[in-house]
C-alpha cells in the first residue's frame, strides 16, 4: 500500500516537457471558455451594468487565488498539484477529499463540453449527437495519451484561437466606441438609460457572483502543467504573477464594451451578447465566427478537462487514495490508465446528458457545481499555514502576498459570500446543498477508508 504521510519522492519529471508558451496558454485557456462567449448573457441579463462590476470583483478573487498557489508552489516545488500543498498544510483527509472533488468537479466538465461540443458539430456534420460526443472524446483521449508536448502544442492552439478573438474583439469594441468607424453609439445611454447601473439592485448583481465565478474556474491548471516543464517554479512564478491581471482586463473588458455597444435589455440569455454587439458594428459573418470561437473554447475545455482529471487521479493512486493501476505511466510518461478511466467516465457523464437530462445528468451538475469553492477555500487557507510554517528566509523570499493575513481572510470572506449568494438564489440553491452533500460523501468514505485501512 502507498505511504500516506505524504514524505514520498515526487514523480520524476518526464522527458517529454511543456514549454513556457504552453504553460501561459494552458492557464489561459483553462479560464476563457464558453462561459464568457455565451454563458455571459445571463449575467448581463440577470444584473444589467452591475454585471461589469460583478466581472471585475470576481476576477480580483481570480487574481488572489492564482498569487497564494503560486507562492507556495515557489517557494516548494516539485510536489505535484495543488492538492499537494493542501495534503501538506491540512492532511491526508483535506488532499483526500479536495482531490476527489475536484476531480469530480472536472469530470462533469468533460461530459457536459463533450455534448455541447457535438450540439455544435451537428450543425455542420449530420451525425447523430451522441456519435459526434463519443468522436470528440476519442480524439482528445488519442492527444492525451501521446507526449505531453502534444497536448500542450494542442492547446496551445486552441487557447490562442480564444485569445486572439478577445484581443481582435476588444480592438474592434474600442475603435466602435471612439467612434473611429461606424456610425457611432450612444454609450451612456446603452449603459445607464435603462434603469441605471443597477436595475434589480445591488441583490441581483450578487445573485450572479457565482455563475461569473464559474465562468473564470480553470487557471489553476498552470500550476500542475508548469510541474511537467523543464523549469517548473520559474514557470509557475511567471504564470501566476501576471495570469489573474490578464484574464480580468479580457473579462472586464469584453463585457464593458458589449454594454457600451449594445442596450443590456438587447442581451438574451443563452445567445452570445459578443454576437449582438459584432452585429451593432457592423461585423459580417458574425454568428459563424462566434460559432467557431465557441466551438474552439468548447474543445479546450475538454482537452484541458482529461488533462487534469488523469494528473490528479494518478496523483491521487500515488497516494493510496485511488487504485494503484492508476498510476502507471506509458511509454510518453503519460498517465495511460488514468486517461482511460477519465475518457470513459466523461463518457458516461455526457450518454446521461442524452438518455436522462433531467434526472441523473442534472443531479451530477448540482453534485458538482459548488464544490470548487471549497478547493479554493483550502488553497486559502494551506496558504496560511504554510506561509506561517516556513522559515525566515523562505518566507522573506517567496511569500510576499501584502497585508498578510487580512486579505486572506478577505478572500475567505468572499467565497463565504458567493455560497450564502448560491443558497439564496433559488436557482442555484439545490447546486449549493447537493455539491455540500457531495463533500461530506467524500469526507464520510475517507472516515471509512481510514477505520479499514491496515496501519503501515
Amino acid at each position: 500500500m502507498s505511504d500516506t504521510t505524504g514524505t514520498h519522492q515526487p514523480p520524476t519529471r518526464p522527458v517529454s516537457t511543456l514549454k513556457q508558451r504552453h504553460i501561459i496558454m494552458i492557464a489561459l485557456g483553462g479560464a476563457i471558455g464558453a462561459g464568457l462567449f455565451v454563458g455571459s448573457s445571463a449575467a448581463i441579463a440577470a444584473a444589467g451594468p452591475a454585471a461589469m462590476l460583478a466581472f471585475v470583483a470576481v476576477g480580483l478573487l481570480v487574481m488572489l487565488f492564482m498569487r497564494m498557489l503560486g507562492e507556495m508552489v515557489t517557494a516548494s516545488p516539485g510536489h505535484g498539484s495543488f492538492v499537494e500543498y493542501i495534503r501538506m498544510a491540512h492532511g491526508n483527509g483535506a488532499a483526500f477529499t479536495t482531490g476527489w472533488l475536484y476531480w469530480f468537479f472536472w469530470l462533469v466538465a468533460l461530459g457536459s463540453e463533450a455534448i455541447a461540443g457535438a450540439i455544435l458539430l451537428h450543425d455542420w456534420i449530420n451525425l447523430p449527437v451522441w456519435v459526434l460526443a463519443t468522436t470528440l472524446i476519442v480524439v482528445l483521449n488519442l492527444i492525451n495519451l501521446a507526449a505531453v508536448h502534444i497536448f500542450g502544442e494542442c492547446e496551445f492552439w486552441l487557447s490562442l484561437i480564444k485569445v486572439v478573438s478577445i484581443v481582435l474583439f476588444i480592438g474592434a469594441g474600442g475603435l466602435y466606441v471612439a467612434h473611429v468607424f461606424g456610425p457611432g453609439v450612444p454609450v451612456a445611454r446603452n449603459v445607464l438609460g435603462h434603469g441605471g447601473m443597477f436595475p434589480h439592485g445591488m441583490t441581483a448583481m450578487i445573485s450572479i457572483i457565482p455563475t461569473v465565478l464559474f465562468t473564470m474556474i480553470g487557471s489553476e491548471i498552470a500550476t500542475v502543467a508548469a510541474g511537467e516543464s523543464a523549469e517548473p517554479a520559474r514557470n509557475v512564478a511567471h504564470v501566476t504573477r501576471s495570469l489573474g491581471t490578464r484574464i480580468t482586463l479580457f473579462y472586464s473588458l469584453s463585457i464593458a464594451l458589449i454594454l457600451m455597444i449594445v442596450p443590456w435589455t438587447d442581451i438574451v440569455p443563452g445567445h452570445s451578447p459578443f454576437v449582438a454587439a459584432m452585429q451593432a458594428m457592423g461585423i459580417p459573418g458574425a454568428a459563424t465566427c462566434m460559432q467557431v470561437v465557441v466551438l474552439t473554447a468548447v474543445l479546450s475545455c475538454m482537452n484541458s478537462s482529461l488533462y487534469i482529471t488523469s494528473r490528479i487521479l494518478a496523483e491521487l493512486a500515488r497516494h493510496g487514495d485511488a487504485p494503484a493501476l492508476l498510476q502507471r505511466h506509458g511509454r510518453q510518461h503519460t498517465p495511460v490508465n488514468a486517461i482511460m478511466a477519465n475518457s470513459l467516465a466523461g463518457g458516461v457523464v455526457a450518454f446521461s446528458s442524452i438518455l436522462a437530462p433531467g434526472t441523473v445528468f442534472a443531479f451530477l451538475l448540482s453534485c458538482s457545481g459548488g464544490v470548487i469553492l471549497l478547493v479554493y477555500s483550502l488553497i486559502v487557507t494551506s496558504y496560511m499555514v504554510l506561509r506561517r510554517r516556513a522559515s525566515g528566509a523562505v518566507r522573506q523570499s517567496f511569500f510576499q502576498l501584502p497585508f498578510f493575513p487580512t486579505v486572506n481572510l478577505a478572500t475567505l470572506g468572499g467565497v463565504i459570500i458567493i455560497f450564502v449568494a448560491m443558497l439564496v438564489n433559488d436557482t442555484q440553491r439545490m447546486t449549493a446543498v447537493a455539491s455540500l452533500g457531495t463533500t461530506v460523501f467524500f469526507i464520510v468514505i475517507h472516515a471509512a477508508r481510514s477505520r479499514i485501512r491496515p496501519k503501515m
